[in-house]
């Protein structure tokens, strides 16, 4: 069992039969967590190097977790901590890593496209781990994960995302995946945060939250950036936690079974509160189990293990 292309740099060029096949085997990888012995072999022999030019907590540490859990020989490498810092290229820092036996190489990136340039130029198989304002398609993945593994499905469902989605890759890479798999998606924030055109994508866009939220299904926050604020693109913090803070009595406006989510990590008291974010309606720590989950089958699926090594036909 394998995905259709070597690298996997986002859900803009995915279908939606991909797609579910990597749900379903996220699935399966879930269930490892339930053993007594966290760990199968299904990767033994295969190595994994994280490539991370961006400062990351969640997102390096899940797929170091994921990539032991299967049994890979794990490397992470940092730009602090490789020869960048000496003057040596991107390029160059991938193809020394894919030298030592990389396997599938992880990259994280400030600037578009520099995964896909990579994917473009190394034999080993690349999977983007968040490149500039692009694409984040394992936080999508983990998103799509979330919601269905509460709500049973995604087609026909509300989603709202909340905040700044021109900066996002978040946004971007959940919108593709909600939009292939049948989802009403919307989107909301200060005209400034919202790119021009977005109703291109296949969303409705607002600026009023409170006539966004109208009979929603999910509420996904994003994490507003503070030094966006230095730019100018809102008047002041204080404004935005006014029109688009999540708050209890903000909260009383939807239906108890909505689920609220937040990529992480998370400005308490600005874009969502505490009451919010630790209430019975979050399922923001689920979102963090189900990453490794999802980043466990994206990494089995590229690598190509057998899967009767980890119980998972």
């Amino acid at each position: 069992m394998s995905i259709k292309r070597k690298d996997f740099l986002g859900l803009y060029n995915t279908d939606r039969e991909e797609i579910v096949s990597i749900l379903n085997t996220a699935e399966s990888m879930k269930e490892i967590f339930t053993r007594t012995v966290k760990k199968v072999p299904t990767l033994r022999g295969k190595t994994i190097v994280n490539l991370f030019f961006e400062p990351s907590t969640r997102t390096k540490s899940s797929f170091s977790l994921a990539a032991k859990r299967l049994s890979a020989d794990v490397m992470s490498v940092s730009k602090k901590m490789s020869s960048v810092q000496k003057g040596e290229s991107l390029l160059d820092t991938a193809k020394t890593m894919e030298a030592m036996g990389a396997d599938v190489v992880v990259v994280r990136h400030g600037s578009p496209g520099a995964v896909e340039f990579l994917a473009e130029q190394l034999s080993a198989r690349v999977l983007n781990a968040g490149d500039g304002a692009h694409a984040h398609p394992t936080q999508a993945l983990l998103d799509l994960y979330t919601i269905k593994e509460n709500l049973g499905q995604i087609k026909g469902l509300k989603i709202l995302i909340v905040g700044d989605i021109t900066h996002s890759r978040v946004a971007r890479s959940n919108i593709w995946g909600l939009n292939h798999l049948g989802a009403e998606v919307r989107v909301v924030g200060p005209n400034t945060l919202l790119p021009v055109e977005i109703e291109k994508m296949g969303v409705e866009k607002y600026t009023d939250l409170d006539q966004a939220l109208s009979d929603v299904d999910v509420i996904n926050i994003l994490r507003i950036q503070l030094e966006r604020q230095k730019s100018g693109l809102f008047p002041s913090i204080n404004e935005y936690i006014k029109f688009y803070g999540f708050h209890e009595e903000r909260l009383m406006q939807v239906d108890d079974e909505v689920l609220i989510m937040h990529p992480g990590p998370m400005n308490r008291g600005i874009e969502i509160d505490s009451e919010v974010a630790d209430g019975k309606q979050s399922v923001i720590t689920e979102q963090v189990t189900n990453g490794v989950a999802v980043r466990m089958a994206l990494l089995y699926l590229l690598a190509g293990g057998n899967p009767e090594d980890a119980e998972i036909t």
